[in-house]
């Protein structure tokens, strides 16, 4: 791998993990467990891996924006993970301020090509 390609992962990582606890969020309005919400993000096209998203769901759970429950009653106990009301404050604030960045770099970026 060349340094330029180096480079760029280095840049599209840290790009994508800005993104992280605001694509978690999103799915939490209703209860999901770990690997429930990996698939879910999967699906729409944001990867994560397993030993990203564990320490970021105890460290949102720390902070008071996630709370957590065990569920004995299936084939095996699974912690279930829900945004509280404080987290659903948040994810409305960084989705507000998300979409106005977004705007922000579609104009800056529309300039660029010009």
């Amino acid at each position: 791998m060349d340094a330029n390609q180096e480079l760029l992962n280095g840049l599209l990582m840290e790009l994508r993990r800005g993104t992280l606890v605001l694509s978690v969020l999103s799915q939490l309005q209703e209860k999901k467990y770990g690997y429930s919400l990996v698939q879910s993000l999967e699906e729409k096209g944001v990867a994560i891996d397993p030993n990203t998203l564990y320490p970021l769901l105890r460290r949102l759970q720390k902070q008071g924006l996630l709370q957590s429950n065990w569920e004995t009653g299936g084939s095996k106990p699974r912690k279930y993970y829900r945004r509280t009301a404080d987290g659903d404050a948040v994810y409305k604030e960084l989705k507000n301020r998300w979409q106005e960045m977004a705007q922000s770099m579609e104009k800056l970026l529309e300039e660029g090509e010009a």
